[in-house]
């Protein structure tokens, strides 16, 4: 699999985009640290990464649009990164915070700290029954406290989001996670799990939103992409494959499962064009 390097950047470098506020909270319940870690671990680069500075930081952060208003129920987006990145170097190199605001939905955008800075998709304590359930109700109970919520406020729509290594934790939330989930966004992000996919989709295909933007270069997520495809056939479930030029709003609003190929490279196919903003703004579920 191919993977861009990135390195830290300043936290108050991503506060200054006036369309929107970061706010940084700690989750006891968030990916790491977990015990399958606690001695270290062999990445996917054969390199020994210990636990210290790569599995023990359960940052969250948020991001709030100002144009973001409460309501009865809080619509929350979750993005996880994938290998050799951080929440901080994902949110300023993907242009993550400045994508979700501009796509003006009114929901709040979360991005848990995952295995940090390391080649490796474990997602921690997300395999662990219920565990996101209790994320989301930790990124709730915060929302609460900074007044972006009121008291009896709930979680509204899910959307889990991620690329590249992702996919083992957003399968883990599907899987294991004891909260509804309405739309997943893959960016080059289907390695494996196809069966975790499959299933949450035929829980609700009338209201599930699937789509998994891939390339030719991202190390297989291609001939996964075919396996699933083929498995969609079988059952009689319908989908659509696209090409990236051809994609359009009435094309992701109307097919609950789609694929679109693209001919970029792995790691710049979120960005320039800002095609995570293209599905906030054609979202299933979320509201502008």
């Amino acid at each position: 699999m191919k993977y861009l390097l990135f390195f830290a950047l300043p936290f108050f470098f991503l506060a200054a985009d006036p369309g929107y506020r970061l706010i940084r909270m700690t989750s006891p319940h968030n990916s790491f640290p977990d015990t399958a870690r606690d001695n270290g671990h062999l990445d996917g680069d054969h390199i020994f990464q210990p636990k210290a500075g790569h599995y023990d930081d359960s940052s969250v952060i948020l991001v709030v649009p100002k144009n973001f208003h409460p309501q009865k129920n809080i619509d929350l987006v979750f993005w996880y990164h994938g290998w050799h990145n951080n929440i901080d170097t994902a949110l300023q190199f993907y242009g993550l915070a400045r994508q979700f605001a501009a796509s003006k939905v009114n929901a709040i955008l979360v991005l848990p700290e995952a295995g940090k800075n390391v080649a490796d998709s474990y997602g921690g304590k997300m395999n662990q029954k219920g565990m996101f359930r209790l994320l989301v109700q930790d990124v709730m109970d915060q929302l609460k406290k900074q007044h972006l919520a009121t008291s009896n406020a709930e979680p509204g729509h899910i959307t889990v989001g991620g690329h590249s290594g992702a996919f083992l934790v957003i399968s883990n939330i599907l899987d294991y996670g004891d909260q509804p989930v309405d739309e997943v966004f893959l960016f080059d992000a289907l390695y494996s799990h196809v069966p975790s996919f499959m299933d949450w989709i035929g829980k609700d295909r009338a209201q599930h939103h699937f789509v998994h933007w891939f390339t030719n270069k991202g190390g297989g997520t291609d001939e996964v992409s075919d396996t699933m495809m083929l498995r969609l056939k079988e059952k009689g479930w319908p989908f659509r494959l696209v090409e990236e030029n051809a994609v359009n709003p009435a094309i992701l609003k109307n097919n609950n499962i789609l694929f679109v190929h693209s001919p970029r490279e792995h790691n710049v196919i979120i960005n320039n064009p800002d095609d995570f903003q293209l599905l906030l703004e054609n979202s299933m579920h979320l509201t502008r």
